[in-house]
């Protein structure tokens, strides 16, 4: 249960911290009835309530993420040829999509490699550039802050996330899988190596003048994100799934002060989650790491054949938390979810799926004609391909 009230009330899921006002007025109007139904029901079925489960609409934005062709220093100044060689990426959209109002200050940021670092600059404008927390692992997002999140294999499991503000404070987490799958995050780990810079166009903590951004640079080591004999980095055309978020407060000036006012965060991010929860890797950006240098071609991007048919098996994914809820058990056949086993997908794509499991767990396991192999989703969220 403490599961799906915490997807419920936060827009990030952290158990110990704040509640996101923007969910708490939707949840005005659960009903007495419901409230009783979500005390009886199964901590697994009342996760089905979440909107975390629903399959997702959107189109991931992607980034092409080129070679350094120079040393790039950490210093909150991303001047070097390299930086000024690639291409910013879109602004940041409310983390809803178009739903939302669009953000009122411009976020965008680049991103470059090497053999040993992952390269991230971002710009934030900002009138009024301020800080408080600067203990390491400190809730960083009680200040305005900008957040970094990273699924290097794409299966939704074992990711990571850096958070920092504008004081160059740091608070970085390790999820073994998702909240609304019962993961928890491990505070105690860190990014070890990890370089990071704040620059401020302004002054900070000045409510008496105007500023006009703040921007942060860092270089995240491969070798903190590896894990047993994963590769030293990433190979050519090599696709990880990443997004950012930027959290912002609106505030008063009190007695030469930023206070910040009762009303709700804005969360602003690279990629649109369609939901208020970054915690749902599989909504995330793709990030396409090519050898290319800075400066030297232009990479198309072309989404992977899999990933349409990831669509499908997220609709399953969906199709047996219901299933759970009302049958108290999982689905052992495509029939009992409603969907037939060849599916159609248009522009002579078909795709076979199969179902393995028990009453407690499963695997749905989908072939295509556009690919090779097969791809599987567990009862976990967790998405992977195997091939043959």
């Amino acid at each position: 249960m403490q599961n799906f009230i915490r997807s419920l009330f936060h827009k990030k899921n952290l158990n110990h911290h704040h509640l996101s006002l923007r969910i708490i007025k939707k949840i005005t109007k659960i009903t007495v009835q419901t409230i009783i139904l979500l005390t009886i029901l199964s901590p697994l079925s009342a996760q089905t309530f979440s909107e975390s489960f629903l399959p997702f609409k959107g189109t991931p934005r992607h980034y092409i993420c080129y070679r350094a062709a120079d040393s790039i220093v950490i210093d909150g100044k991303p001047d070097e040829a390299s930086w000024n060689m690639v291409a910013w990426s879109e602004d940041f959209k409310d983390i809803e999509g178009d739903a939302r109002p669009a953000p009122s200050l411009r976020t965008r940021l680049k991103m470059l490699w090497d053999d040993n670092y992952l390269y991230i600059a971002a710009t934030m404008q900002e009138p009024h550039v301020w800080g408080t927390l600067q203990q390491h692992d400190a809730i960083i997002f009680h200040d305005n802050d900008f957040e970094v999140f990273i699924d290097p294999d794409g299966d939704t499991h074992q990711y990571f996330e850096i958070e920092i503000n504008a004081l160059n404070t740091v608070m970085d987490l390790f999820m073994q899988k998702p909240y609304r799958n019962g993961g928890t995050a491990m505070l105690n780990w860190d990014v070890k190596g990890l370089r990071t810079a704040v620059s401020v166009n302004g002054t900070i903590n000045q409510a008496s003048d105007k500023d006009s951004s703040w921007t942060v640079e860092m270089a995240i080591p491969f070798s903190a994100l590896r894990f047993f004999n994963d590769p030293q980095h990433p190979a050519d055309s090599a696709i990880w799934r990443i997004n950012f978020s930027r959290v912002e407060w609106d505030t008063d000036i009190r007695n030469g002060r930023y206070v910040k006012q009762q009303r709700p965060e804005h969360n602003w991010v690279w990629s649109p989650q369609d939901i208020i929860n970054m915690h749902a890797p599989e909504r995330w950006g793709y990030l396409w790491f090519t050898t290319q240098t800075a400066g030297n071609g232009n990479v198309i991007f072309n989404v992977p054949a899999t990933e349409d048919a990831k669509r499908y098996l997220w609709d399953i994914y969906h199709r047996q938390q219901q299933y759970k809820r009302a049958h108290g058990r999982f689905a052992s056949t495509p029939k009992e979810l409603g969907v037939t086993p060849e599916i159609s997908a248009g522009n002579n794509k078909v795709y076979h799926l199969n179902i393995e499991g028990t009453s407690s767990q499963y695997e749905a396991i989908i072939n295509g004609s556009t690919f090779k192999g097969s791809i599987h989703l567990n009862q976990e969220g967790r998405i992977y391909s195997e091939r043959k």
